[in-house]
């Protein structure tokens, strides 16, 4: 066994703190200012400064080289279109109320694993979609006075954009490696991110733009955690670590933004968690189900 669980663990818990700190950057970069198109920029532009640097003081950039340009290409446009959703309804939402939504990412990718890669997918499974989304109801309370619906609507779609780039992650995983996918990504994405940015570009106040600075430094150092706990551990270890993201979402709402989540959000969020670890589980169980068959097989 080459995992080394407790590095794998703790790699992954620090890039929730890091992205728990970039989403509140983003909410202050927005209250200062900054349009989405602008935050999107220094994001990706502090992300690929980052890696590449990694990557030059590291394994060299022949490292990252790729015969899959318009895999990455893909990855890019999907992904991008993702981030953009997640970011207005981070904009638009409560942190604690956008990090709960963003939970359904496992439930969506269960959908297009099913729908997509034709993977099995059981009364568990199944169940535990059904409920997850009775959990985003409970949540986003449609019809109520509660929250921001338009927020919530970009939240879900940066979800279901984030389950369509774990399902190509998937294919591209096949031939290329993490560090090379995450390169590219950022680096590709600053193409159209600039069509976008210059003509809008516009000067801010230090606090402006330090809050932009930070978006894309701690983005950064979130992507870089994150890629090396699942270099180090299995995933059914590591991705159950990503709902302790709510208890930071809640403490710098309440701390940064004066906000407490809504009682609806005390009631939904843990039949959301509880849904995705069970797909989690499910999962795991799922992968030591088909490595006795294949030992079985090597035996016979």
């Amino acid at each position: 066994m080459n995992d080394r669980i407790l590095p794998a663990i703790g790699l992954r818990l620090l890039s929730v703190v890091f992205f728990a700190l970039m989403n509140a950057c983003i909410k202050l970069a927005e209250q200062a200012g900054a349009s989405v198109v602008e935050i999107l920029f220094f994001r990706q532009f502090g992300a690929a400064v980052l890696v590449s640097g990694v990557i030059l003081s590291g394994p060299g950039l022949r490292s990252v080289a790729t015969q899959r340009l318009p895999a990455h290409v893909l990855r890019m446009a999907v992904g991008l279109s993702a981030m953009t959703m997640t970011f207005n309804g981070i904009v638009a939402l409560p942190l604690a109320e956008a990090t709960t939504i963003g939970f359904t990412v496992p439930l969506i990718t269960t959908i297009l694993g099913a729908a997509i890669l034709r993977e099995p997918t059981g009364a568990w499974r199944w169940g535990a979609v059904i409920t997850g989304f009775v959990g985003v109801l409970i949540v986003a309370q449609p019809g109520g006075a509660h929250g921001s619906l338009t927020g919530t609507g970009f939240a879900l779609a940066g979800a279901l954009g984030t389950a369509c780039v774990t399902i190509l992650l998937r294919q591209i995983g096949r031939t290329e490696g993490a560090l090379t996918t995450v390169f590219w990504f950022s680096v590709l994405s600053l193409v159209p991110l600039s069509l976008f940015y210059v003509p809008i570009a516009r000067g801010h106040g230090v606090f402006g733009w330090a809050c932009l600075a930070a978006v894309g430094l701690l983005g950064g150092c979130a992507q870089i955690a994150m890629t090396n706990s699942l270099r180090l551990g299995p995933v059914s270890v590591v991705v159950p670590m990503d709902y302790s993201s709510l208890l930071w979402a809640t403490a710098l709402g309440w701390l940064v933004f004066g906000t407490l989540p809504a009682a609806a959000t005390w009631i939904g969020a843990p039949v959301i968690v509880a849904s995705g670890l069970v797909i989690v589980w499910r999962e795991a169980v799922r992968r030591r189900t088909d490595t006795l068959v294949a030992s079985a097989d090597d035996v016979a």
